[in-house]
């Protein structure tokens, strides 16, 4: 992993956005320069032709879910995706042909080169061989927490070998499968060189009382060996701060969780020109809501709810009905669930495709909501999940966002188990949140909208 602005990014996903941005200043040269006009010369018109390709195709990329490392889509669904992405490419182009002599040509020699970059996508998604870019870990613990890193490990990351796992001293029973144990015969540092291993994840339940070998873990790191505790694992691995790996210290002590001013204003000003360009874009949508909740359910067509926002402020936020007007008329709050009866016809299409969420880009303009930031809660179950999950308070210390890295990364949640497990993405936001990882958000976001994924 590899950090760039605060936020985590996988070796292979770097490798495969630098490989689209070659690929693409390929197209563009080979493309404008068999089709260039007197009056444009190729350098300008290769740049621009790249620029606008580069931001469309990473765009897309990114939001259809081309640079996840993890992913469980079929050949069949990513095969899709990538028609979908050149459809959406195909007007683009089109426009960008008009700049040529032979406009026709032009248009289906890119057309061509943007349909193979992305079925070389697809390919680099299901046939890469498995040993390319791969990573040998080795845990160091044989108790809850290291089980608990084995199976994350097992299960949401394809790209590492997981060698096994060595026991500390201190530790008297394992609770990771016995195949996995390693031979205590041999010191950690015979073990890491015999193993070939790249990384090791330290994941003792006790390390007081000298259960940390510190001598061979610094020799370990001198031969290039990676030593990472629980904590850093997890939020590098999985972009989220395990609450069960967590303590005060690595939150007080560590790096992250810093707003300067310098960030502030380039967050307000980012989100100001993301909400107005939305808003522009959304208003035709946003007034045929409106008439079809008339329609079905009457007035009134907007929903103000109070929420936490920043800091414990209390707000109101705006979203389109989509629930019957009696839904709390016992005035006991509750989370909407799968299937909920009270959400009317309409509600449950603008649901699925969040357009419930649109009248929040007011919210945002003064100054209420962010585009990206945790969600915001309201103040009965604030109450219950701050005395129930520890830390909780702290996803309060930024704006709450129309979107967020927990929205896109973990389901609707509807109970205190799902909040927990959405802190830990929040979490990361708070401590990492920079303007790469909102515009990354943004991305991802256009790819649950479009998949419809999480809504209820």
């Amino acid at each position: 992993m590899i950090k760039i602005f605060g936020h985590y990014f996988h070796k292979r996903t770097l490798f495969q956005i630098g490989l689209d941005l070659f690929l693409l200043l390929l197209i563009a040269l080979i493309s404008t320069s068999a089709h260039q006009t007197p009056s444009a010369p190729v350098g300008s018109a290769a740049a621009a032709t790249f620029l606008i390709l580069a931001v469309t195709m990473m765009a897309l990329n990114a939001s259809l879910g081309f640079y996840q490392r993890v992913h469980t889509r079929s050949l069949g669904q990513t095969s899709a995706r990538a028609v979908l992405a050149l459809l959406c490419m195909a007007p683009i182009i089109l426009v960008l042909a008009t700049r040529f002599y032979d406009s026709r040509s032009f248009a289906l020699t890119l057309l061509a080169a943007v349909a193979l970059m992305l079925l070389l996508r697809v390919y680099a998604m299901h046939f890469t061989p498995r040993n390319v870019m791969r990573q040998r870990v080795l845990i160091f613990g044989t108790g809850a927490r290291a089980k608990l890193v084995g199976t994350a490990l097992l299960k949401f990351d394809p790209t590492v070998d997981l060698v096994g796992y060595y026991a500390g001293p201190n530790e008297q029973e394992a609770l990771v499968s016995a195949w996995g144990l390693l031979s205590m015969t041999n010191s950690l540092t015979d073990v890491v060189k015999d193993q070939q291993v790249d990384e090791i994840v330290v994941a003792l339940s006790e390390r007081r009382g000298g259960s940390m070998p510190l001598r061979e873990l610094l020799d370990c790191k001198l031969q290039g060996v990676k030593v990472v505790d629980i904590a850093t694992h997890f939020e590098r691995t999985l972009g989220q701060i395990h609450l069960e790996s967590l303590s005060a210290g690595w939150l007080i002590f560590g790096d992250g969780f810093s707003t300067g001013w310098v960030r502030a204003v380039t967050k307000r000003v980012f989100d100001i020109v993301c909400a107005s360009i939305l808003i522009v874009l959304t208003l035709p949508v946003m007034l045929i809501t409106a008439i079809l909740i008339v329609l079905e359910d009457g007035f009134p067509v907007l929903y103000f709810q109070e929420r936490v926002g920043q800091n414990g402020r209390l707000f109101n936020v705006v979203k389109f009905r989509s629930m019957r007007t009696d839904a709390e008329k016992d005035g006991k709050p509750r989370w909407a669930s799968a299937q909920d009866s009270r959400v009317t016809r309409v509600g449950r299409v603008i649901r699925k495709v969040r357009i419930d969420e649109l009248p929040q880009l007011f919210s945002v303009l003064a100054g209420s909501m962010s585009m990206v930031g945790p969600r915001p809660e309201r103040p009965f179950f604030v109450d219950q999940l701050t005395q129930k999950i520890p830390y909780y308070a702290i996803r309060h210390s930024v704006k709450p966002g129309v979107t967020g890295w927990a929205q896109v990364r973990y389901q609707y949640g509807s109970s205190v188990e799902d909040a927990a497990e959405k802190l830990q993405y929040d979490l990361y936001y708070v401590k990492n949140h920079t303007l790469l990882l909102d515009i990354v958000v943004m991305f991802e976001t256009i790819g649950v909208v479009v998949m419809r994924k999480g809504a209820q």
